[in-house]
């Protein structure tokens, strides 16, 4: 059986906010992983680094995102486990992250 989210709609519209806002940190982490993609093997492990510290920033403005909204909530782990999976689906790049947070 489906169970609509509860969430879906605020959740979804925080994202577009995010990707709107932040066009220049999604532009980093595709330049970062273009750069590691394209690196010589001496090269690889530094710009993997690189574009793992790209993501991190990425990631640290989404848990803020969730975090602020979760703390008005008096219980707020269904919310955080929907934008978990909800960025997962829409931005996978942060999915492992943001379950780390």
């Amino acid at each position: 059986m489906f169970r609509r989210s509860r969430y879906g709609t605020l959740i979804e519209t925080q994202l577009d906010l995010f990707v709107r806002e932040n066009g220049d940190v999604l532009a980093d982490v595709r330049e970062r992983l273009t750069a590691y993609n394209r690196a010589a093997r001496d090269e690889a492990e530094e710009l993997y680094g690189d574009y793992l510290d790209a993501v991190e920033t990425g990631t640290e403005i989404l848990a803020d995102m969730r975090d602020h909204y979760a703390r008005s909530l008096e219980d707020g782990d269904d919310y955080i486990r929907e934008f978990n999976r909800a960025v997962a689906r829409r931005l996978p790049e942060y999915a492992l992250e943001i379950e780390n947070r």
